[in-house]
């Protein structure tokens, strides 16, 4: 007798079938702003995590051309210094950052 095999599981089966597949819209498209100002901080400033990285599609809901001209726009604007490069020191990370570096380990002999 022949072993059966099993058809695999794709993600969004996994997840849950209650929830729908629809994407966010994208806040500029549906707002119908045609091009990002990169002298909008404000707007930028929700595009970008809170250690200054900018957010995937995924995360902001932007759709592709929107998202390009994103991402062009905080770059832009952090060359004119409108934006940090990265985000505010908080202190309470060690000297070798959040991970350690061999200073733990020559602490432990």
């Amino acid at each position: 007798m022949a072993k059966q095999r099993r058809r695999p599981v794709r993600r969004r089966d996994r997840k849950g079938a209650a929830t729908s597949s629809r994407r966010k819209p994208c806040p500029y498209c549906r707002e119908k702003i045609a091009q990002v100002d990169y002298k909008d901080i404000s707007a930028l400033r929700r595009f970008i995590s809170d250690r200054g990285k900018i957010r995937s599609r995924r995360i902001t809901g932007a759709c592709r051309r929107h998202q390009s001209q994103i991402a062009r726009a905080v770059k832009r604007a952090r060359e004119l210094a409108l934006l940090p490069y990265v985000a505010e020191g908080s202190g309470d990370r060690g000297e070798r950052g959040e991970r350690g570096g061999r200073g733990d380990r020559d602490r432990d002999r």
